[in-house]
């Protein structure tokens, strides 16, 4: 069984009236076990070219509805108006700037009519960089 963990840090001295300090960990599991996640496509990198819109990054036809998918996004862009916009079932869900990263879950419903596919969109016609990574059942 693999054992996968993600953690979260987050601090500063500013934004609140106090000190913020906020840690979260969890161990990655299959859903509704405490067997641990075994599957991923490898930690990978997709560079947009030119004039490139919305791309599928995960296909929901190609996953198992409603199980344990995790997913992991890191925008490569030094440039801080490059973002990556983020879009599931139809649904923007935000704006992934440069230096950027996002992990959560997704459900990959596949139920027919549905388009819960997994897209990206660049914010320039010029080329920039995503990395990501599944991690699932």
């Amino acid at each position: 069984m693999a054992t996968t963990t993600a953690q979260l840090v987050l601090t500063s001295t500013d934004l609140l009236s106090d000190s913020l300090s906020v840690s979260a960990i969890a161990t990655l599991t299959t859903a509704g076990s405490s067997t641990g996640l075994t599957h991923t496509e490898g930690l990978g990198r997709k560079t947009l070219a030119s004039g490139h819109a919305q791309y599928t990054l995960f296909d929901a036809g190609n996953r198992t509805a409603d199980k344990a998918h995790k997913i992991y996004l890191k925008n490569m862009s030094t440039t801080a108006s490059e973002y990556f916009l983020i879009t599931v079932n139809g649904e923007d869900m935000g704006r992934l700037y440069a230096g950027d990263w996002a992990f959560f879950p997704w459900s990959a419903d596949t139920t027919p009519d549905t388009d819960v596919d997994f897209k990206i969109t660049p914010s320039t016609s010029a080329s920039h960089t995503l990395e990501y990574m599944i991690i699932h059942e």
